[in-house]
C-alpha cells in the first residue's frame, strides 16, 4: 500500500500572549478606577469610568450590551453585563449633605446697610466697622484696632461676638462673600509671619473660619484672599491711613439688585 503522509500544523507556541495581554488589560483597568475612587470629585470619576466602559466595547468585552448615553449624566448606574453586578461609587460627603447650591440671592443693598448699621451701631460710631459701596459689591471692613493687635492673626477678645453679629446678617440673604485681608506698607517679618502677605492671608482666613465653623455661612458661597499692602484706602504716610489700610474686609459680590450710594 501507499502510505500517505499529511504535514501537522506547526504547534503555535505564543497563544498564552492573547490570555496574558487580556490579563494585563483587565489589571489596568482595575488600577485605574482604585486610582479615580481616591479623588472625591465625582465627575472624574464618572468620566474615567464611562471611558474605561467604551474602550471595553471597542475591544468587544461588552458585545450584546448597550450602555445608556444618558446614565452618567443622571448619576444612575448603567446596564450590567450578564452575571455582574454594578458598583456604585460613593458621593463625596458634602454633596450628600448640602446639595446643589441655591442661586445667590438679589439683595436690596439699602436694606442691607440699615440692618447692618442697627446691628454694628457701637462698633461703627467707634471705626471699628466701616461700610462702603465699590464696583465689586458692598463691603464691611473690619479695623485691626477693633479685632486684631498689630502683627498678629488672633482675633481680640469680643472680637469674635462681633463678627458673628454681622454673619446673622449676611446670611439671613444667602450672600455670594469674600473675605479680604489687607495691611499697611510697614514691612514685618516675625517667626509667624514674614511678609504683609501671609499676615493679611492669615488674618483673612481667621475670619473665614469663624464665618464658616462658628456663624453657619455656607462654604460654598466664601473665598478667601490675601492683598498685603498693595490695595490701600488711605495714604500710608500717617499714621491715621495706616490703620484705615489694616483691615480685614467682607464684600458682598454684587447682585443684581441696585447697590445703595456709598456713605
Amino acid at each position: 500500500m501507499r502510505r500517505r503522509f499529511e504535514a501537522e500544523d506547526p504547534s503555535n507556541h505564543d497563544r498564552w500572549l492573547v490570555s496574558y495581554s487580556d490579563l494585563l488589560t483587565v489589571l489596568f483597568a482595575l488600577f485605574v478606577v482604585l486610582f479615580a475612587s481616591s479623588y472625591r470629585d465625582n465627575q472624574v470619576v464618572k468620566k474615567l469610568s464611562q471611558a474605561i466602559h467604551i474602550g471595553f466595547q471597542q475591544l468587544g468585552a461588552f458585545q450584546g450590551e448597550k450602555v445608556a448615553d444618558n446614565a452618567a449624566a443622571s448619576n444612575l448606574p448603567a446596564q450590567a453585563p450578564s452575571g455582574l453586578q454594578p458598583v456604585a461609587v460613593p458621593a463625596s460627603p458634602e454633596s450628600a449633605v448640602k446639595g446643589p447650591l441655591p442661586p445667590a440671592s438679589a439683595v436690596d443693598f439699602a436694606a442691607l446697610q440699615r440692618q447692618l448699621e442697627a446691628a454694628m451701631s457701637t462698633e461703627i460710631r467707634k471705626h471699628e466697622v466701616v461700610m462702603s459701596v465699590t464696583p465689586e459689591g458692598f463691603v464691611v471692613s473690619l479695623k485691626d484696632l477693633g479685632f486684631f493687635n498689630s502683627g498678629q492673626a488672633v482675633l481680640l477678645p469680643g472680637a469674635a461676638g462681633k463678627i458673628r453679629r454681622i454673619a446673622t446678617v449676611l446670611e439671613q440673604h444667602g450672600l455670594e462673600l469674600r473675605v479680604e485681608g489687607h495691611s499697611d506698607d510697614r514691612p514685618i517679618h516675625t517667626p509667624q509671619f514674614r511678609s504683609n502677605w501671609e499676615l493679611s492671608t492669615a488674618r483673612a482666613m481667621t475670619v473665614l473660619m469663624l464665618l464658616v465653623d462658628d456663624s453657619g455661612v455656607d462654604p460654598r458661597r466664601v473665598s478667601v484672599a490675601g492683598y498685603g499692602q498693595f490695595r490701600p484706602v488711605a495714604d500710608n504716610a500717617t499714621a491715621e491711613g495706616r490703620q484705615q489700610n489694616r483691615r480685614v474686609d467682607l464684600v458682598v459680590v454684587a447682585t443684581s439688585a441696585a447697590a445703595p450710594a456709598a456713605r
